[in-house]
């Protein structure tokens, strides 16, 4: 197993000028690519599920900061996890090969989704939008850049290595008046 990354993480803002006693929101975009993407299908379900490697867990956390010389924090971080769990079925419109019977469940944000295609799956588990917000206070009156900062990781299961990866974001700008 060779190459993971993190894509091109976007931030996108609700507004461009906030006033001092509202609440900022950004939201942060960004996918998983690669092996551990590829290798997360139907088949690989199967092998796992045999050799009792159920659960895969991926853990996850964004942090906001304040650009210049000087980076400050923002906001609260995102640090959490998902989970995919394989479980045997019966349920032929789960399984998209006749012969195979598991398929997975996705917990995301703590909710649990049982996709219907192997695609979906790969999106509930890789794709993140996240919504961050905080008060324009902490950043005071004036312009200001903001830049995220990504990380992920996972231990060895049986269809992928042990992986932490980090990405930073390019930083938008934001003002913030009375």
């Amino acid at each position: 197993m060779s190459k993971n990354t993190i894509s091109e993480i976007s931030l996108t803002k609700t507004a461009d000028k906030f006033g001092i006693n509202e609440n900022v929101a950004i939201n942060v975009k960004f996918s998983i690519v690669g092996d551990l993407r590829d290798a997360f299908n139907e088949k690989r379900w199967e092998q796992a599920y045999n050799k009792h490697d159920n659960v895969f867990k991926l853990k996850y956390g964004i942090k906001l900061h304040s650009g210049g010389l000087r980076k400050k924090e923002v906001g609260s971080p995102v640090n959490t996890y998902r989970k995919a769990a394989l479980f045997w079925t019966r349920n032929p419109k789960l399984t998209q090969m006749a012969e195979k019977k598991v398929w997975v469940q996705i917990a995301k944000n703590f909710e649990p989704f049982i996709p219907m295609t192997e695609a979906e799956a790969k999106g509930l588990l890789f794709d993140f939008d996240e919504k961050i917000q905080f008060s324009a206070s902490e950043l005071g009156i004036g312009k200001h850049k903001i830049g995220a900062e990504v990380y992920v990781s996972w231990h060895k299961h049986d269809y992928t290595d042990e992986s932490e990866l980090k990405s930073n974001a390019k930083e938008i700008e934001i003002e913030i008046t009375k």
